[in-house]
């Protein structure tokens, strides 16, 4: 199959640098700042050891119970590419273990994100490349389903649909997908809430509380002459971080 097509580039080194002081708490918040849907994986996802992350484009692909499909991706990687993997949530089988996780590393595949399960789990953590799932399952896959034409050019990732267009990032907190195009800006943002929201918990540490920081008093107060000004429209106005 021929999956080549133009992308928006997304440079993975650059995006894992930028990461790297970041969360995905504050890409999300970032996202909803930048008007970019947002599109979060489904409660779950975490990393198979603590402490993995992963950011970097997305490498799409569909699995049908068969692991050529993951060799057949690696042929199209770019070094840093996180590989998607949409075993349809299943959690009746693992799709991938500790030979697809090390092959990805031949390939310059920077981390998987993986809509189902996996197996191997204390060889993955020696392996040390990031594997967010839901979790573990000893028995692979024994089934053998029809492969659809577009099993390399998307992934589904529980409500969302991801192509290579898309970048992924992950974390402790879980894993979300920003479309490359708009990559840059919403880094940017997440940098400008993340120097803000240090600064307010310093602040709080030295004595000055969140409510005085926010002015929240003054929310109160014209809260009850304007029943429609929310507490995000006092945050923008006043400058705070708390929620977007």
């Amino acid at each position: 199959m021929d999956v080549s097509r133009p992308r928006a580039r997304a440079d993975n080194g650059a995006m894992l640098n930028d990461f790297a002081d970041l969360a995905t708490p504050l890409i999300a918040d970032a996202c909803l700042r930048c008007a970019v849907p947002l599109r979060v994986a489904p409660p779950g996802i975490r990393p198979v050891a603590p402490g993995e992350r992963l950011a970097g484009r997305a490498l799409p692909v569909r699995h049908y119970g068969s692991v050529d499909v993951f060799l057949e991706a690696f042929e199209h990687a770019r070094d840093g590419d996180v590989l998607v993997i949409d075993n349809g949530g299943r959690v009746d089988e693992a799709c991938v273990g500790d030979l697809a996780v090390l092959e990805a590393g031949t390939a310059g595949v920077s981390g998987l994100a993986v809509w189902g399960l996996h197996r191997d789990t204390p060889e993955l953590v020696e392996i040390g490349l990031p594997v967010f799932s839901y979790g573990s399952y000893p028995p692979g896959p024994v089934r053998l389903d029809e492969r659809e034409p577009d099993a390399l050019r998307s992934a589904r990732f529980g409500a969302h649909e991801v192509t290579s267009d898309d970048v992924v990032f992950g974390d402790a907190d879980g894993v979300l997908f920003v479309p490359a195009a708009r990559v840059r800006q919403v880094l940017d943002t997440a940098h400008a809430i993340r120097d803000t929201e240090r600064a307010q918990a310093t602040r709080i540490r030295n004595g000055r509380t969140l409510r005085a920081q926010t002015r929240f008093a003054d929310y109160l107060a014209r809260r009850k002459t304007d029943p429609t000004y929310t507490f995000r429209a006092h945050l923008r106005a006043t400058g705070g971080e708390i929620e977007e």
